[in-house]
C-alpha cells in the first residue's frame, strides 16, 4: 500500500532483457535503505527489489506489467518516481494507492501558468475507469487532485515543489503516463455497472 507522495527520483542505470522480462537497475538515494524482497513503487508500479548495492537497486517487470504501464518506455537515464510502501503508524498524506496501474494515458496539454502548471491527460474510457471533479487520481505514482473531469480526459494542476521533485517536469505532450484510479471510485463504478448499487 502506498500514499502517492513521492520520496525521491531514481535514474535508470541499466536495463537487461531476460525472455519477456526487463530488469531495471535504478540509482537512487533510497537504495542503501532498501532490502531484498521489499516493495517499492516505480512510476506508481509496485515492484519487488531483487538485487542491491549501496547506490542502486534492481527490480523486474514482467510482460503484462510492461504492456499495461509506461515502464517499457524507460531508457538509460530516464527518471522514475519512487515511493516505499506506507507505514501503518504514519500519516496518509496523499490517498490510498495500491501500486496497481489501471491503464496508461497520453498527455494532451502542458501549460505553464503563473507559478504552476496544468497537465491534461486522455485515456481509453472503454476500460470503465472514471475520474470525478476534486477526486483523487494517481499519475506516475503521484497523488493528485482531479480538475476538469470528462468522460475520457482530466486535468491536474501542479505546484512548483511537485514539478521539481517528480518526473512530471519531463512529461510533455504526447508522452505516456501511468494511471491508478481511486480505489473507492472503482468499487462504486463496478457495483453500479452490475446494478448492485442504486443510482
Amino acid at each position: 500500500m502506498f500514499t502517492g507522495i513521492i520520496e525521491t527520483l531514481g535514474e535508470i542505470e541499466a536495463i537487461r532483457e531476460e525472455g519477456t522480462n526487463l530488469h531495471f537497475t535504478v540509482k537512487s538515494e533510497l537504495s542503501n535503505e532498501l532490502k531484498i524482497d521489499q516493495s517499492i513503487a516505480h512510476n506508481g508500479v509496485c515492484l519487488t527489489v531483487v538485487a542491491l548495492t549501496d547506490t542502486n537497486h534492481t527490480v523486474t517487470a514482467i510482460q503484462e506489467t510492461l504492456e499495461k504501464t509506461n515502464l517499457g518506455h524507460l531508457a538509460l537515464g530516464s527518471k522514475v518516481n519512487l515511493e516505499r510502501c506506507m507505514q501503518m503508524n504514519g500519516r496518509l498524506d496523499g490517498h490510498i494507492v495500491q501500486g496497481h496501474v489501471d491503464q496508461t494515458a497520453v498527455c494532451v496539454k502542458r501549460a505553464e501558468l503563473d507559478g504552476s502548471w496544468e497537465y491534461r491527460f486522455k485515456y481509453d474510457a472503454q476500460n470503465g475507469n472514471v475520474t470525478v471533479e476534486k477526486g483523487s487520481v494517481c499519475v506516475n505514482g503521484i497523488s493528485l487532485t482531479v480538475v476538469g473531469s470528462e468522460n475520457d480526459e482530466f486535468s491536474v494542476f501542479i505546484i512548483p515543489y511537485t514539478f521539481e521533485h517528480t518526473n512530471l517536469h519531463q512529461v510533455n505532450v504526447g508522452d505516456t503516463v501511468n494511471l491508478e484510479f481511486d480505489i473507492i471510485g472503482k468499487y462504486v463504478a463496478r457495483l453500479m455497472a452490475r446494478g448492485e448499487l442504486p443510482l
